[in-house]
């Protein structure tokens, strides 16, 4: 549980370099899920939730762009 938490938090600082707000914002989303589950004790719920956080961690990885404006029209 603490690999995956620590995963997920290194993802979401290469993800979201430089963007301070989503950074931010991604900190608190993953330490409140992890906190409102820490009493968890049934071990399919806690599978199932496991399965969530690396499914997460994967499309944080894959499909999340950062767009920069170079012009005022353009990203």
């Amino acid at each position: 549980v603490l690999k995956l938490f620590k995963l997920l938090h290194r993802t979401r600082q290469e993800v979201f370099k430089n963007d301070t707000r989503a950074l931010e914002a991604a900190r608190q989303k993953i330490n409140e899920e992890f906190k409102n589950n820490q009493d968890e004790t049934s071990e399919e719920k806690i599978n199932e939730l496991l399965k969530i956080a690396s499914d997460v961690e994967v499309i944080l990885r894959t499909s999340v762009i950062q767009a920069v404006h170079t012009d005022s029209d353009k990203l």
